[in-house]
């Protein structure tokens, strides 16, 4: 699959890279793909009551209501039907971009394949829903579809009198076809509604709002376009007389002019496929998942900040289990961890500072335990040359950190900069194995676990526990968000971070000393921390 994924990522930074000289993060469009479908799913929703209010159904009513909707009542339910359809396939771009871009990224696989899976349910009800709205006006364009529809309904074989016959004359269709179409017009996308709800239920927080700035751009520029290009109907449709020029929906309706190529039958068969091609693509070659992140009792209290900051809830609350005098203790769900560590840099007890007892954390990752990541850090810190040293915490999803070739720059890969316990720049700094800390990670608003850069600002800023304690100082700190392909960026940061660092600090907390055993002595335990700040 690397050989399709890694093509179609290149060209997904790219553009992203071409987007980012417009857009700032908050309003990147490929940054809220996911969100901007649900947006313009809003849209269809508001405009399509709206318009149903001035519809009449009927062999003749349907399209003289349409038609009146857009002439007569051009300046408020006409603007209304454009926006239905701009939409609509707004929504379809959306959401199609959104699956390449998720695949691209291998975020579909591992514990992400249910969602993955329920998100191709919902692009067929989307397609579904859409091509019923296009009957409903009964123009030119309805009579393709649903002579088309049916056809390929009638390839099936499940009905026992073939449905294309309704099709034939005037007088073989009844205004009982438009209220049927009508019923599942509203129908599917009541049942979307659910099947997105299921969609969601294994990701923590979901976006389902995009930012209110490209809310309202985007709303913005499909009224404008309403406005210049509005919606128009076909001529009225015609059992009696042969179709003339169709002007295609290619967002809906492209893949109908394959049934004169391949036949009816070969493309419900293309499409049969290409759906399982798609809901396997998960297990094809199976992921290799690294270790789920493991809770170790004897430092956990059942504070309750893993779960919280979990984007995948994959850690839950459970009744205690082992006689602490604690309420709750967390446990990890295996199926849906995909050993990010964020849990890690939430954990009260995720501290480099312990200088007894063993160096474990409540909930770590077993292939990176806490005391893994203070000897990285030690040995990242220990060849360090220069006075205005710098150490880089970064993740496997930004710029390659480890290929800094600066003696004054070390470097700490993480699964996710939101890993990182902020109680390790402290300690960076007050044992002065660094003159200043430098975060970086993905571009912002696209971090590849969803939270990890959101959860490390709001724990710097003082806003969400552990928080960085206020003894740390500040300008010391730098956080940097290129992206994946922002070395230069990252460079340029990186530069001009060290030109304000002082060459020699004026004061330190603790002087600098050896980089401690990366596994204390197990001789005695630690109690376990209260929940609450790590404030002085």
């Amino acid at each position: 699959m690397d050989i399709v994924r890694r093509p179609l990522r290149h060209g997904f930074q790219l553009l992203e890279s071409a987007l980012d000289r417009v857009f700032p993060p908050a309003w990147q469009p490929l940054y809220h793909l996911g969100a901007l479908a649900f947006f313009c799913l809003w849209v269809v929703t508001v405009s399509g009551i709206y318009v149903y209010v001035f519809f009449d159904t009927g062999t003749v009513e349907a399209y003289r209501s349409v038609e009146r909707i857009t002439i007569d009542h051009w300046y408020h339910a006409g603007v209304m039907r454009s926006l239905h359809r701009y939409a609509s396939g707004g929504m379809v771009l959306f959401m199609l971009l959104h699956l390449l871009r998720e695949f691209s990224l291998d975020r579909y696989r591992g514990s992400r394949w249910f969602t993955w899976v329920t998100g191709i349910v919902v692009i067929w009800l989307v397609y579904i829903s859409g091509i019923t709205g296009y009957w409903l006006v009964w123009d030119e364009l309805a009579q393709f579809t649903a002579i088309r529809t049916a056809e390929l309904v009638d390839a099936l074989g499940i009905f026992g009198e073939p449905i294309a016959r309704n099709f034939l004359t005037p007088a073989s269709l009844d205004d009982r076809f438009f209220t049927l179409m009508l019923f599942l017009h509203i129908a599917i996308p009541l049942i979307l509604f659910i099947i997105l709800w299921v969609h969601l239920q294994r990701v923590s927080r979901p976006e389902i709002n995009p930012p209110r700035g490209l809310t309202v751009m985007m709303l913005a520029g499909m009224v404008v376009l309403s406005l210049i290009k509005p919606a128009v109907s076909h001529p009225p449709a015609d059992l009696g007389r042969m179709l003339g020029e169709i002007r295609l929906d290619w967002y809906y309706l492209g893949f109908y002019p394959l049934a004169d190529v391949i036949g009816e039958r070969g493309l419900l068969g293309l499409l049969a496929v290409l759906t399982i091609s798609l809901a396997a693509l998960p297990f094809m070659p199976p992921l290799r998942r690294a270790p789920v992140a493991t809770v170790n009792l004897d430092f956990c209290n059942g504070c309750d900040r893993c779960v919280q900051d979990c984007p995948y809830a994959a850690v839950t609350l459970v009744p205690r289990t082992d006689g602490l005098p604690f309420e709750h203790e967390a446990r990890v769900e295996p199926s849906l961890c995909v050993s990010c560590g964020i849990c890690t840099g939430a954990c009260p007890t995720a501290t480099p500072f312990r200088q007894r007892g063993r160096m474990i954390a409540g909930i770590e990752l077993p292939h990176l335990a806490l005391k893994d990541m203070r000897a990285l850090t030690d040995r990242a810190a220990e060849g360090l040359e220069g006075d205005r040293r710098v150490l880089v915490f970064g993740c496997d999803h930004g710029v390659a950190i480890d290929r800094l070739s600066d003696p004054a720059i070390g470097a700490v890969r993480l699964p996710c900069v939101g890993m990182l316990p902020p109680a390790f720049i402290d300690y960076v700094l007050s044992r002065d194995l660094a003159d200043g800390v430098v975060l970086t990670g993905c571009a912002e608003e696209a971090c590849y676990n969803r939270l990890g850069i959101a959860w490390t600002e709001a724990r710097i800023e003082g806003q969400r526990d552990p928080y960085l304690r206020k003894r740390v100082p500040r300008e010391r700190v730098l956080r940097v968000w290129p992206g994946k392909s922002g070395d230069q960026v990252l460079a340029a940061a990186l530069a001009g971070f060290r030109e304000t660092l002082p060459a020699q600090p004026t004061a330190r907390a603790l002087p600098r000393q050896a980089a401690p055993a990366a596994v204390a002595p197990e001789a005695a335990l630690e109690p376990v921390p209260a929940p609450g700040g790590g404030d002085d």
